[in-house]
Protein backbone atom coordinates (compact mmCIF):
# COMPACT_ATOMS: atom_id res chain seq x y z
CA UNK A 1 0.00 0.00 0.00
CA UNK A 2 1.25 3.61 -1.01
CA UNK A 3 0.90 5.67 2.06
CA UNK A 4 1.78 9.02 0.84
CA UNK A 5 2.41 10.66 -2.41
CA UNK A 6 4.23 13.55 -4.40
CA UNK A 7 5.92 15.64 -2.71
CA UNK A 8 6.13 15.11 1.30
CA UNK A 9 7.56 18.20 2.99
CA UNK A 10 9.62 16.18 5.97
CA UNK A 11 10.99 14.08 3.28
CA UNK A 12 12.46 16.70 0.72
CA UNK A 13 13.57 19.11 4.18
CA UNK A 14 15.51 16.11 5.44
CA UNK A 15 17.00 14.45 2.68
CA UNK A 16 18.68 10.94 3.59
CA UNK A 17 19.54 11.23 7.11
CA UNK A 18 20.56 7.71 7.38
CA UNK A 19 20.71 4.47 5.45
CA UNK A 20 20.16 0.34 6.62
CA UNK A 21 21.37 -2.58 5.37
CA UNK A 22 18.76 -5.26 4.64
CA UNK A 23 18.69 -8.33 6.28
CA UNK A 24 21.10 -10.46 5.17
CA UNK A 25 21.10 -13.41 8.17
CA UNK A 26 19.15 -15.62 10.58
CA UNK A 27 18.81 -13.55 13.70
CA UNK A 28 17.95 -14.48 17.16
CA UNK A 29 15.85 -11.58 19.63
CA UNK A 30 14.11 -10.95 22.13
CA UNK A 31 11.86 -8.54 20.55
CA UNK A 32 11.26 -7.89 16.85
CA UNK A 33 9.42 -4.96 16.01
CA UNK A 34 7.62 -4.89 12.63
CA UNK A 35 7.38 -1.35 11.41
CA UNK A 36 10.15 1.43 11.05
CA UNK A 37 8.30 4.41 11.31
CA UNK A 38 7.76 6.65 14.31
CA UNK A 39 6.09 4.13 15.92
CA UNK A 40 8.83 1.68 16.19
CA UNK A 41 11.29 3.95 16.44
CA UNK A 42 9.55 4.78 19.91
CA UNK A 43 8.97 1.03 21.22
CA UNK A 44 12.50 0.51 19.94
CA UNK A 45 13.57 3.18 22.41
CA UNK A 46 11.35 1.91 25.54
CA UNK A 47 12.42 -2.46 24.68
CA UNK A 48 15.94 -1.22 24.44
CA UNK A 49 15.70 0.77 27.81
CA UNK A 50 14.19 -2.33 29.27
CA UNK A 51 16.82 -4.42 28.33
CA UNK A 52 15.97 -6.44 25.77
CA UNK A 53 17.61 -7.72 22.70
CA UNK A 54 15.92 -5.50 19.90
CA UNK A 55 15.16 -5.69 16.20
CA UNK A 56 13.12 -3.45 13.93
CA UNK A 57 12.58 -3.98 10.14
CA UNK A 58 10.48 -2.00 7.41
CA UNK A 59 9.58 -3.15 4.22
CA UNK A 60 10.53 0.27 3.06
CA UNK A 61 13.73 2.60 3.44
CA UNK A 62 13.61 3.49 7.41
CA UNK A 63 10.53 6.42 8.31
CA UNK A 64 9.64 6.34 4.70
CA UNK A 65 5.64 5.37 4.63
CA UNK A 66 3.62 7.76 6.65
CA UNK A 67 6.00 8.98 9.08
CA UNK A 68 7.65 10.93 5.94
CA UNK A 69 3.64 12.66 5.45
CA UNK A 70 2.56 13.54 8.34
CA UNK A 71 1.95 17.28 9.94
CA UNK A 72 3.97 16.20 13.43
CA UNK A 73 0.80 18.11 15.35
CA UNK A 74 1.13 16.72 19.31
CA UNK A 75 -2.23 17.58 20.38
CA UNK A 76 -3.91 15.95 23.43
CA UNK A 77 -7.68 16.57 21.82
CA UNK A 78 -8.34 13.14 20.32
CA UNK A 79 -10.63 12.97 17.27
CA UNK A 80 -13.76 12.43 19.01
CA UNK A 81 -14.74 15.49 21.04
CA UNK A 82 -14.28 14.45 25.14
CA UNK A 83 -17.95 14.89 25.95
CA UNK A 84 -18.96 12.71 23.10
CA UNK A 85 -16.24 10.47 24.10
CA UNK A 86 -17.85 10.30 27.32
CA UNK A 87 -21.19 9.24 26.02
CA UNK A 88 -18.92 6.27 23.81
CA UNK A 89 -17.14 4.67 26.66
CA UNK A 90 -18.16 6.50 29.50
CA UNK A 91 -16.25 9.22 31.60
CA UNK A 92 -13.49 7.55 33.23
CA UNK A 93 -11.96 5.71 30.02
CA UNK A 94 -13.06 9.41 28.00
CA UNK A 95 -10.94 11.10 30.89
CA UNK A 96 -7.94 8.98 31.39
CA UNK A 97 -7.44 8.92 27.18
CA UNK A 98 -7.44 12.70 27.11
CA UNK A 99 -4.79 12.57 30.05
CA UNK A 100 -2.73 10.03 28.78
CA UNK A 101 -2.19 12.19 25.19
CA UNK A 102 -1.53 15.09 26.98
CA UNK A 103 1.18 13.56 29.61
CA UNK A 104 2.33 11.93 25.98
CA UNK A 105 3.57 15.80 25.31
CA UNK A 106 5.03 16.01 28.24
CA UNK A 107 6.73 12.73 27.83
CA UNK A 108 8.20 13.43 24.38
CA UNK A 109 9.60 16.88 25.57
CA UNK A 110 11.73 14.70 27.97
CA UNK A 111 13.00 11.86 25.49
CA UNK A 112 14.03 15.06 23.06
CA UNK A 113 16.43 15.87 25.85
CA UNK A 114 17.63 12.65 26.79
CA UNK A 115 18.39 11.65 23.63
CA UNK A 116 19.62 15.56 22.14
CA UNK A 117 17.49 15.75 19.87
CA UNK A 118 17.44 18.60 16.97
CA UNK A 119 14.31 17.62 15.11
CA UNK A 120 12.81 21.35 16.24
CA UNK A 121 10.19 20.16 18.98
CA UNK A 122 8.11 23.31 20.38
CA UNK A 123 5.67 24.08 22.76
CA UNK A 124 2.49 25.52 21.50
CA UNK A 125 -1.06 26.24 22.77
CA UNK A 126 -4.24 24.97 20.60
CA UNK A 127 -6.73 26.84 19.24
CA UNK A 128 -9.67 24.93 18.15
CA UNK A 129 -12.26 27.13 16.49
CA UNK A 130 -16.34 26.95 15.50
CA UNK A 131 -16.28 27.68 11.68
CA UNK A 132 -20.34 27.33 11.54
CA UNK A 133 -22.34 29.22 14.23
CA UNK A 134 -24.43 25.94 14.35
CA UNK A 135 -20.52 24.21 15.51
CA UNK A 136 -21.00 27.11 18.91
CA UNK A 137 -23.27 24.97 21.31
CA UNK A 138 -21.27 21.80 20.80
CA UNK A 139 -18.08 23.77 21.25
CA UNK A 140 -19.03 25.33 24.39
CA UNK A 141 -20.10 21.63 25.89
CA UNK A 142 -16.52 20.55 25.14
CA UNK A 143 -15.39 23.19 26.60
CA UNK A 144 -17.01 22.65 30.09
CA UNK A 145 -16.30 18.92 29.82
CA UNK A 146 -12.06 20.00 29.31
CA UNK A 147 -12.64 22.50 31.98
CA UNK A 148 -14.49 20.26 34.47
CA UNK A 149 -11.84 17.42 33.34
CA UNK A 150 -8.86 19.81 35.13
CA UNK A 151 -7.26 20.95 31.69
CA UNK A 152 -6.36 24.30 31.00
CA UNK A 153 -8.64 26.17 28.55
CA UNK A 154 -10.50 29.07 27.95
CA UNK A 155 -12.93 30.29 25.20
CA UNK A 156 -12.24 32.89 23.26
CA UNK A 157 -14.64 34.98 21.45
CA UNK A 158 -14.56 35.81 17.56
CA UNK A 159 -13.44 39.11 18.45
CA UNK A 160 -10.66 37.80 20.90
CA UNK A 161 -9.56 35.06 18.30
CA UNK A 162 -9.16 38.01 15.32
CA UNK A 163 -7.11 40.36 17.71
CA UNK A 164 -5.21 37.29 18.86
CA UNK A 165 -4.35 35.14 15.86
CA UNK A 166 -6.05 37.77 12.81
CA UNK A 167 -8.77 34.79 11.59
CA UNK A 168 -11.50 36.35 10.50
CA UNK A 169 -15.19 34.72 10.26
CA UNK A 170 -15.03 32.39 13.17
CA UNK A 171 -17.65 31.65 16.13
CA UNK A 172 -14.86 31.59 18.61
CA UNK A 173 -13.68 28.56 19.79
CA UNK A 174 -11.04 26.61 22.71
CA UNK A 175 -7.38 27.97 23.49
CA UNK A 176 -5.74 24.92 25.21
CA UNK A 177 -2.42 25.68 26.68
CA UNK A 178 -1.18 22.08 26.10
CA UNK A 179 0.33 21.30 22.41
CA UNK A 180 3.41 20.93 20.67
CA UNK A 181 5.29 20.55 17.37
CA UNK A 182 8.02 18.85 16.00
CA UNK A 183 10.13 17.17 13.04
CA UNK A 184 8.27 13.87 13.77
CA UNK A 185 10.48 12.53 10.94
CA UNK A 186 14.41 13.81 11.82
CA UNK A 187 12.88 12.70 15.44
CA UNK A 188 12.50 9.29 14.53
CA UNK A 189 15.61 8.96 12.72
CA UNK A 190 17.21 10.34 16.14
CA UNK A 191 15.79 7.58 18.43
CA UNK A 192 16.72 4.93 16.26
CA UNK A 193 20.57 6.46 15.63
CA UNK A 194 20.43 6.78 19.47
CA UNK A 195 19.23 2.91 20.27
CA UNK A 196 21.60 1.85 17.33
CA UNK A 197 24.72 2.63 19.65
CA UNK A 198 23.41 0.74 22.56
CA UNK A 199 22.47 -2.18 20.75
CA UNK A 200 19.49 -1.78 18.66
CA UNK A 201 19.82 -4.04 15.16
CA UNK A 202 17.96 -1.86 12.54
CA UNK A 203 17.00 -3.04 9.02
CA UNK A 204 15.27 -1.36 6.21
CA UNK A 205 13.82 -3.28 2.71
CA UNK A 206 13.04 -6.26 4.84
CA UNK A 207 9.77 -7.59 4.39
CA UNK A 208 8.45 -10.35 6.28
CA UNK A 209 6.24 -12.76 4.59
CA UNK A 210 4.95 -15.24 7.28
CA UNK A 211 5.37 -15.96 10.66
CA UNK A 212 5.61 -19.38 12.33
CA UNK A 213 4.37 -19.57 15.77
CA UNK A 214 5.57 -21.49 18.37
CA UNK A 215 5.43 -22.25 22.61
CA UNK A 216 7.12 -19.21 23.68
CA UNK A 217 8.79 -17.42 20.33
CA UNK A 218 7.70 -16.77 16.91
CA UNK A 219 9.76 -17.36 13.78
CA UNK A 220 9.14 -14.51 11.20
CA UNK A 221 10.39 -15.28 7.80
CA UNK A 222 11.61 -12.59 5.11
CA UNK A 223 10.72 -12.18 1.32
CA UNK A 224 14.40 -13.08 0.85
CA UNK A 225 14.05 -16.53 3.16
CA UNK A 226 15.86 -15.50 6.21
CA UNK A 227 14.51 -16.53 9.44
CA UNK A 228 14.30 -14.16 12.73
CA UNK A 229 13.42 -16.06 16.29
CA UNK A 230 11.84 -13.65 18.65
CA UNK A 231 10.34 -14.12 22.13
CA UNK A 232 8.00 -11.27 20.89
CA UNK A 233 6.96 -9.63 17.92
CA UNK A 234 5.33 -6.50 17.98
CA UNK A 235 3.17 -5.11 15.22
CA UNK A 236 3.34 -1.14 14.23
CA UNK A 237 2.75 -1.18 11.14
CA UNK A 238 -0.04 1.86 11.61
CA UNK A 239 -2.97 2.07 8.68
CA UNK A 240 -1.58 -0.94 6.76
CA UNK A 241 -2.81 -3.62 9.24
CA UNK A 242 -6.14 -3.53 7.86
CA UNK A 243 -4.04 -5.55 5.12
CA UNK A 244 -3.29 -8.50 8.02
CA UNK A 245 -6.29 -8.22 10.28
CA UNK A 246 -9.45 -10.02 8.74
CA UNK A 247 -11.74 -7.87 10.80
CA UNK A 248 -13.34 -4.13 10.17
CA UNK A 249 -11.66 -2.50 13.02
CA UNK A 250 -10.64 0.67 11.16
CA UNK A 251 -11.52 2.61 8.53
CA UNK A 252 -8.98 4.29 5.88
CA UNK A 253 -8.72 7.70 5.21
CA UNK A 254 -6.80 9.98 2.35
CA UNK A 255 -5.56 13.44 3.89
CA UNK A 256 -4.06 16.15 2.08
CA UNK A 257 -1.49 18.81 2.79
CA UNK A 258 -0.04 21.93 1.74
CA UNK A 259 3.53 24.21 2.41
CA UNK A 260 3.64 27.52 1.54
CA UNK A 261 6.51 29.83 0.31
CA UNK A 262 8.68 31.07 3.22
CA UNK A 263 6.98 34.41 4.66
CA UNK A 264 8.02 34.33 8.62
CA UNK A 265 6.30 37.99 8.82
CA UNK A 266 3.07 36.50 7.68
CA UNK A 267 2.74 33.86 10.34
CA UNK A 268 4.37 35.40 13.03
CA UNK A 269 1.30 35.45 15.28
CA UNK A 270 0.57 31.83 14.59
CA UNK A 271 3.89 30.99 15.40
CA UNK A 272 2.93 29.32 19.15
CA UNK A 273 -0.04 27.84 18.37
CA UNK A 274 -2.03 24.80 16.16
CA UNK A 275 -5.42 25.64 14.43
CA UNK A 276 -8.46 23.17 13.83
CA UNK A 277 -11.58 23.72 13.29
CA UNK A 278 -15.45 21.93 13.70
CA UNK A 279 -15.17 21.19 9.99
CA UNK A 280 -16.30 17.47 8.76
CA UNK A 281 -13.45 16.81 7.93
CA UNK A 282 -11.50 19.25 9.92
CA UNK A 283 -8.93 21.45 8.47
CA UNK A 284 -5.97 21.90 10.44
CA UNK A 285 -2.88 24.04 10.40
CA UNK A 286 0.63 24.81 11.85
CA UNK A 287 3.92 27.17 11.37
CA UNK A 288 6.92 25.81 10.70
CA UNK A 289 10.22 26.33 11.90
CA UNK A 290 11.70 27.90 8.72
CA UNK A 291 8.27 30.19 8.48
CA UNK A 292 6.03 28.56 6.36
CA UNK A 293 2.58 27.31 6.64
CA UNK A 294 1.72 23.94 6.64
CA UNK A 295 -2.26 23.30 6.14
CA UNK A 296 -4.51 20.52 5.54
CA UNK A 297 -7.86 18.40 5.29
CA UNK A 298 -9.76 17.61 2.56
CA UNK A 299 -10.29 14.09 4.19
CA UNK A 300 -11.84 11.44 1.84
CA UNK A 301 -12.30 7.65 1.75
CA UNK A 302 -9.42 5.70 0.81
CA UNK A 303 -9.61 3.43 -1.94
CA UNK A 304 -6.39 3.86 -4.25
CA UNK A 305 -3.23 5.63 -4.19
CA UNK A 306 -4.33 6.56 -7.86
CA UNK A 307 -7.31 7.72 -6.61
CA UNK A 308 -6.32 9.72 -3.77
CA UNK A 309 -3.24 11.21 -5.73
CA UNK A 310 -5.90 12.10 -8.65
CA UNK A 311 -7.72 14.60 -6.07
CA UNK A 312 -4.63 16.83 -4.93
CA UNK A 313 -4.93 19.69 -7.38
CA UNK A 314 -8.85 19.98 -6.56
CA UNK A 315 -8.20 19.26 -2.65
CA UNK A 316 -5.46 22.18 -2.73
CA UNK A 317 -7.76 24.66 -4.08
CA UNK A 318 -10.35 23.52 -1.68
CA UNK A 319 -7.59 23.86 1.60
CA UNK A 320 -6.63 27.08 0.07
CA UNK A 321 -10.25 28.06 0.40
CA UNK A 322 -10.96 27.64 3.39
CA UNK A 323 -7.44 29.51 4.62
CA UNK A 324 -9.10 32.47 2.74
CA UNK A 325 -11.91 32.42 4.27
CA UNK A 326 -10.65 33.39 7.93
CA UNK A 327 -7.61 35.23 6.42
CA UNK A 328 -8.75 36.72 3.23
CA UNK A 329 -5.44 39.33 3.65
CA UNK A 330 -3.22 36.49 2.67
CA UNK A 331 -2.30 34.74 -0.91
CA UNK A 332 -1.04 31.29 -0.41
CA UNK A 333 1.77 30.43 -2.93
CA UNK A 334 2.36 26.80 -2.09
CA UNK A 335 5.84 24.97 -2.24
CA UNK A 336 4.56 21.07 -1.12
CA UNK A 337 1.57 19.41 -1.59
CA UNK A 338 1.06 15.36 -0.83
CA UNK A 339 -1.87 13.67 0.21
CA UNK A 340 -0.89 10.81 2.98
CA UNK A 341 -3.57 7.49 4.26
CA UNK A 342 -4.60 7.08 8.01
CA UNK A 343 -6.97 4.93 10.21
CA UNK A 344 -10.09 6.26 11.28
CA UNK A 345 -11.75 4.60 14.41
CA UNK A 346 -15.35 4.91 15.84
CA UNK A 347 -14.40 5.98 18.97
CA UNK A 348 -11.25 8.20 18.33
CA UNK A 349 -8.96 5.87 19.62
CA UNK A 350 -5.72 3.23 19.13
CA UNK A 351 -5.53 -0.41 19.17
CA UNK A 352 -2.56 -1.38 21.67
CA UNK A 353 -2.48 -5.06 22.79
CA UNK A 354 -3.24 -8.42 21.87
CA UNK A 355 -5.14 -10.14 19.02
CA UNK A 356 -6.05 -13.44 19.55
CA UNK A 357 -5.26 -14.56 16.26
CA UNK A 358 -1.19 -13.58 16.80
CA UNK A 359 0.52 -15.42 19.39
CA UNK A 360 3.08 -14.10 21.70
CA UNK A 361 2.66 -10.75 19.60
CA UNK A 362 1.46 -7.37 20.48
CA UNK A 363 0.08 -4.08 18.19
CA UNK A 364 0.45 -0.66 18.67
CA UNK A 365 -1.72 1.29 16.33
CA UNK A 366 -1.64 5.03 16.51
CA UNK A 367 -4.96 5.78 14.55
CA UNK A 368 -6.13 9.39 13.88
CA UNK A 369 -5.21 12.74 14.65
CA UNK A 370 -3.16 11.51 17.74
CA UNK A 371 -1.05 8.73 16.18
CA UNK A 372 2.35 10.10 17.35
CA UNK A 373 0.67 10.50 21.25
CA UNK A 374 -0.81 7.30 21.35
CA UNK A 375 2.31 5.94 20.05
CA UNK A 376 4.22 7.51 23.13
CA UNK A 377 1.19 5.74 25.32
CA UNK A 378 1.82 2.36 23.91
CA UNK A 379 5.65 2.42 24.84
CA UNK A 380 4.65 2.38 28.48
CA UNK A 381 1.92 -0.11 27.67
CA UNK A 382 4.27 -2.33 25.69
CA UNK A 383 6.71 -2.42 28.46
CA UNK A 384 3.81 -3.32 30.81
CA UNK A 385 3.20 -6.09 28.69
CA UNK A 386 6.29 -7.39 28.28
CA UNK A 387 6.32 -7.86 32.22
CA UNK A 388 3.22 -9.82 31.66
CA UNK A 389 1.12 -6.42 33.60
CA UNK A 390 -1.94 -4.66 32.50
CA UNK A 391 -2.45 -0.48 32.15
CA UNK A 392 -5.40 1.29 32.50
CA UNK A 393 -5.86 1.82 29.05
CA UNK A 394 -5.96 -1.71 27.81
CA UNK A 395 -9.70 -2.62 28.03
CA UNK A 396 -10.34 0.82 26.01
CA UNK A 397 -7.74 0.65 23.22
CA UNK A 398 -7.80 -3.50 22.64
CA UNK A 399 -9.26 -5.60 19.89
CA UNK A 400 -13.07 -6.47 19.87
CA UNK A 401 -13.60 -3.47 22.26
Amino acid sequence: MDLKSNEPFWLLKNGLIKSYPSLKCNEEVDVLIIGGGITGSLIAHQMIEDGYKTMIIDKREICNGSTSATTSMLQYEIDIPLFKLVDMIGEKGAVESYKACSDAIDAIEKLTHTIGSKAGFKRKKSLYYASLKKDVDGLQKEFEKRKEAGFDVSWLTPEEVLKKYGFEKTFGGILSTQGASIDAFQFAHELLIFNEQKGLKIYDKTEVTNVEYFKGYNVAITEQGFQIKAKKVIYCIGYESKNLIKENFVTLKSTYALVSEIDVAKFKNITNVLVWNTDEPYMYMRSTDDGRLLIGGGDEDFYNAEKRDALLNRKEKEIVKILEKIKPDYHFYTDFVWAGTFGETKDGLPYIGEHKEFKNSYFVLGFGGNGITFSVIGMKMASLFMKGKKHPLSRYFKFDR
